[in-house]
């Protein structure tokens, strides 16, 4: 039996309970990340875990960076998993949020590599939040710019 894809927006409830959900059932991995990354464990970056955005749950999402840090099991090689997560991704991407994800064995057979690109990017992207905007535009003088 097909699923149908449901219509309209999914209500925040729904996907709320669903992150309340797979906060209290995760995989070994998630498991294993979280305990890097829980109580700022990691650079003192603030992560939380299974956290909703939007329509969708990250697997960790740091939201003062708007970085979300994704671990892949082996459903995502299925092609249909892989045309989801684009789609996912690109709608997570447009509301301005970075996304690293990283097969679940890459984590059990190397942390390290995994935890450093996290903290490069969560770097660059809090070098970029701290930077001042960029200088405004001066205003048109007087008998200057549009209408003048």
């Amino acid at each position: 039996m097909e699923r149908k894809l449901r219509r309209g927006p999914i209500p925040a409830r729904t996907v709320k309970s669903r992150a309340q959900i797979l906060r209290a059932s995760p995989t070994p991995a998630e498991r294993e990340m979280w305990e890097i990354l829980r109580d700022r464990r990691l650079a003192g970056i603030k992560f939380r875990r299974q956290s909703p955005i939007s329509i969708f749950v990250a697997d960790f999402y740091c939201a003062r960076l708007k970085l979300i840090v994704e671990l892949d099991g082996d459903v995502h090689s299925d092609p249909h998993q892989v045309a989801h997560d684009k789609n996912r991704d690109s709608y997570l991407r447009s509301l301005g949020c970075t996304i690293l994800r990283f097969p679940n064995r890459d984590l059990f057979q190397n942390r390290e590599a995994v935890l450093s690109q996290i903290l490069a990017v969560a770097t660059t992207l809090q070098a970029q939040a701290d930077e001042p905007p960029g200088p405004s535009s001066p205003s048109p003088r007087s008998g200057e710019g549009a209408g003048g």
